[in-house]
């Protein structure tokens, strides 16, 4: 397993649009254990294959119970709402924004040997589901966030302020 370099937000290959991954072989499997490999080394909940210069549908999702490779999604069905959450992406380093998800998605895609599987992913995966399908089709979290920050401290400041108002 190779660490990989993470493509960084004013990268124009962010913004191209994944095709479809054709050959399931020992270079696919590679490139995915590299994925976890990068992924878990920058301590993200997932990564597109495009955040990696690789223009192939496939992407990473992970939660602290699993981390699922998910290779030529179809989104089914959407329900459910996480209004404003708190996002990040490994692409736009120590940027945060709060972004509208679905709490429950119903997904179709393919395995790492290229079985078919209908699954559903709720809660925190799926938001991740969300943000990681969106880089397959070139857009960033930030082209649908509500608000940015450009840190964490940033962010933290403003609940601050916004409970400071809230309380009054």
């Amino acid at each position: 397993m190779a660490t990989r370099r993470i493509l960084l937000e004013d990268d124009p290959m962010l913004r191209k649009i994944s095709k479809p991954v054709t050959i399931f072989d020992s270079n696919l499997k590679e490139l995915i254990k590299d994925m976890i490999s990068t992924m878990r080394k920058e301590d993200g909940a997932g990564l597109a294959g495009i955040q990696v210069g690789v223009l192939k549908r496939v992407f990473i999702v992970a939660d602290k119970n699993e981390t699922v490779a998910v290779i030529n999604p179809e989104i089914i069905k959407q329900s459910g709402h996480y209004k404003s959450q708190v996002e990040g992406c490994l692409s736009l380093p120590g940027k945060v924004g709060l972004v509208d998800r679905p709490n429950e998605v119903v997904a179709k895609f393919q395995n790492e040997n290229g079985e078919w599987v209908e699954r559903t992913f709720v809660g925190f995966i799926a938001k991740a589901f969300c943000h990681e399908f969106d880089h397959l089709n070139g857009i960033l979290y930030k082209d649908r966030a509500t608000m940015m920050f450009d840190s964490y401290e940033d962010y933290d400041k403003y609940l601050k302020s916004k409970k400071k108002k809230e309380q009054k």
